[in-house]
């Protein structure tokens, strides 16, 4: 599963402005409808429902909100780059600064548990993270993401 599958150059957002963990999730919600024909509300209730199973925080300054839609018939990612760190109740108390949401359709299954180990893997290395956060180019933020080292050293 790449990264390059689920997310297009159009679902990076590289200096979200937002001040709660649900202003955050609202903005990616909105995005999020427009790359995939979904209503904001329908992506961001999914959303919110999955928080409240716990924490998609998974520590480092990194969430992975995700949830499962009927109406999809393929995977899309969003990735974002905040402005400024939010509280999230990650699993390690800190803030997050980056976040990438996943979308999978109801059926995705096993897909959607690949699609999430992967960008777990992407994200747990510190020099991706590094590179991720030194940069506020959606373009340099996109290609660090689907980059073949990337993929290659967090396989």
């Amino acid at each position: 599963m790449e990264i390059a599958s689920m997310l297009s150059p159009e679902g990076v957002l590289a200096n979200l402005k937002a001040k709660s963990k649900k202003q955050a999730l609202q903005e990616l919600a909105r995005k999020a409808g427009g790359l995939t024909g979904l209503s904001e509300r329908q992506i961001l209730d999914v959303l919110l429902e999955r928080e409240r199973l716990g924490t998609t925080g998974v520590g480092h300054g990194i969430a992975i909100p995700h949830g499962k839609w009927t109406e999809l018939d393929r995977l899309h990612g969003l990735f974002a780059r905040l402005a400024k760190p939010i509280e999230f109740d990650a699993i390690d108390d800190q803030p997050v600064d980056l976040m990438f949401v996943l979308l999978a359709p109801e059926t995705a299954g096993a897909d959607h548990l690949k699609a999430l180990a992967r960008v777990s893997r992407l994200l747990r290395d510190k020099s991706v993270c590094a590179k991720l956060r030194g940069t506020d180019n959606p373009d340099a933020l996109y290609a660090l993401l689907i980059e073949p080292s990337a993929s290659n050293n967090a396989a």
